[in-house]
């Protein structure tokens, strides 16, 4: 079950931003409630394997890069619409990207890098920060439709806040890659030889 919820998530991943980029109330909708769902199997997913003792390699592997696909695809959602900035998201995924493959590296030398608890921390925080992104962007869309008083509770700087909620987790993304260097290093080194 757990690895079948890991998988559901890389699948809902392409999904949800193809509804969620368009320039449509309902359609924004629909994809802010997909990627809360594929969201939620991280959580759920977690709590069944540790519940039941069902860890395996292949989940190891497999959750952080589930949630690596579906953060990239939400954060590249995000910068297609304007709302995020393109280098801080560059930052992110490319240390996902380096994070993944350090843990194949790993994996071909017969080790399984496990997520640290401050990298499920910058998870959590990557997927809150997109979770409230999304809901304010849904949420304008749909004030606006209706010509909804409502919008007025949105009439703040949101670039502003989006740049700083970003900001830090761009911070704390970088600090985990270093963080998995340095704690790997010999093994890096090792393999580069």
């Amino acid at each position: 079950m757990p690895n079948k919820l890991t998988l559901s998530r890389i699948i809902l991943a392409p999904i949800f931003m193809s509804f969620f980029v368009v320039d449509n109330a309902y359609s924004r909708i629909f994809g802010f409630v997909i990627y809360v769902v594929a969201a939620m199997t991280d959580l759920f997913d977690g709590h069944y394997a540790r519940k039941y003792g069902i860890v395996t390699g292949f989940g190891k592997f497999m959750d952080p890069l589930a949630d690596k696909i579906l953060v990239s695809a939400a954060f590249i959602g995000l910068v297609a619409l304007g709302y995020a900035r393109a280098w801080m998201i560059v930052l992110i995924i490319a240390r996902d990207f380096y994070i993944t493959g350090l843990r194949s590296l790993a994996a071909y030398k017969g080790t399984v890098i496990p997520a640290s608890n401050i990298a499920k921390l910058k998870t959590v925080m990557q997927m809150t920060v997109i979770t409230f992104m999304m809901l304010i962007i849904t949420l304008e869309s749909v004030f606006q439709i209706y010509d909804s008083p409502l919008i007025t509770l949105l009439d703040f700087n949101k670039q502003l806040v989006y740049d700083i909620m970003l900001g830090v987790v761009t911070a704390i993304t970088v600090y985990t890659g270093l963080d998995y260097t340095i704690k790997y290093y010999n093994m890096i080194k090792n393999v580069l030889r």
